[in-house]
């Protein structure tokens, strides 16, 4: 039986549209979307990118502002804590203006400055443990400090040596009795610089009481001091020229200044050695910390357990500590250095501040320059 004819033409239609959609895809037929071109896709992908570009930007200064917040916190810790133990050793060295009469009876006692260099170490590993974060300024006033305690240390230890009785002699007996005078260019152990003027404080380095031993203007000489020569003392050596110095043992602090074409060797520090003034010399030392200044065209063979710092350098080089001798593990011991720990190549340079490159006025001694064999 026939369809009507209304019902075939309909029909007809439906199937011609059906097929028509069906060559065109599902886009055509209303059952999806037209795929993007190229260019309309790239727009996305662009804002994509923008976004992760944004949000690595904003996380990146999220953790430099936490990083500062942390150093900030750090460094307001150590300031105090100093602070805190720098006037505990002030007040075992010595009374300050309106301390009371019991307090002044108590400092300066042989047991107050022992208890004194004990925390003086310590307040010393506290500044060692603490460079990392803290700004230059901050280390050079907390090194300055450091080096007036010393100095009032050594001064205060200085008047409790025990004084000559006084007698009646006469002129030739004392000159014949007078001790013999130290080798030349050998600092006496009472030996006093003179002092600095009125109101002028001392420089940099230099304790307010003298040093106990060391060399000076010297010329092409050999110059060694022992371990018992050195336990614990202050040693200077100044104006040497073209001299060799071998300070086997364990010194308190170590000032190198103004020395020409010298090799110096040095056993364990227990503190810390200054080097001002030099050229063409070359330096075996191991410290806590070590600090250059105004030197030229030096190298350096360091076991440090801070940074080192240079200012006002050029031509430095470094090395690892590698010097050797007889008793230098016990010099070590007493020293309370970490032998294990060593940043040799960890140097700040207060005059480069740019972090992105190296400072052009020290350098590490390339492996196969290094000196290994001492004698």
């Amino acid at each position: 039986m026939s369809r009507p004819l209304s019902e075939r033409r309909s029909s007809g239609t439906g199937e011609k549209m059906e097929a028509a959609a069906t060559e065109r895809g599902p886009a055509a037929s209303g059952g999806g979307v037209a795929p993007l071109g190229p260019r309309a896709a790239a727009v996305p992908e662009r804002l994509q990118r923008r976004e992760a570009e944004r949000q690595r930007e904003a996380e990146r200064r999220r953790q430099e502002k936490a990083a500062q917040a942390v150093q900030e916190e750090q460094s307001g810790f150590f300031v105090a804590a100093f602070s805190r133990e720098r006037a505990a050793i002030e007040a075992l060295l010595g009374p300050g203006p309106g301390q009371a009469e019991e307090e002044e009876d108590a400092a300066g006692r042989p047991e107050s400055l022992e208890e004194a260099a004990a925390r003086l170490q310590g307040l010393q590993k506290l500044l060692t443990d603490s460079v990392r974060f803290l700004a230059p300024y901050e280390v050079r006033q907390a090194q300055e400090a450091l080096s007036r305690l010393q100095g009032a240390l050594t001064a205060k230890r200085q008047q409790l040596q025990p004084k000559k009785r006084f007698a009646f002699r006469a002129r030739r007996k004392e000159a014949e009795s007078a001790p013999p005078a130290a080798p030349a260019g050998q600092l006496p152990a009472e030996s006093v610089p003179p002092r600095a003027p009125a109101g002028q404080l001392p420089a940099e380095g230099e304790g307010s009481g003298p040093p106990l031993c060391g060399f000076s203007q010297a010329e092409a000489q050999t110059l060694e001091l022992g371990p018992s020569e050195l336990l614990q003392r202050d040693v200077l050596l100044a104006d040497l020229s073209d001299c060799r110095v071998l300070l086997r043992g364990n010194p308190n602090t170590l000032r190198v200044r103004d020395c020409r074409g010298c090799t110096v060797f040095c056993g364990p520090v227990s503190t810390s050695v200054l080097v001002d003034g030099c050229s063409d010399c070359l330096l075996v030392l191991a410290c806590q910390q070590l600090r250059t200044h105004r030197t030229r065209d030096t190298r350096i063979y360091v076991q440090v357990t801070s940074r080192a710092i240079v200012e006002d350098c050029s031509g430095v080089r470094f090395a690892p500590y590698t010097w050797s001798y007889p008793g230098i593990e016990g010099d070590y011991e007493s020293s309370g250095l970490d032998r294990g720990r060593n940043n040799w190549n960890l140097v700040d340079d207060f005059d480069w501040l740019a972090r992105d490159e190296p400072s052009p006025n020290w350098s590490v001694i390339p492996e196969q320059d290094r000196i290994t064999q001492w004698d």
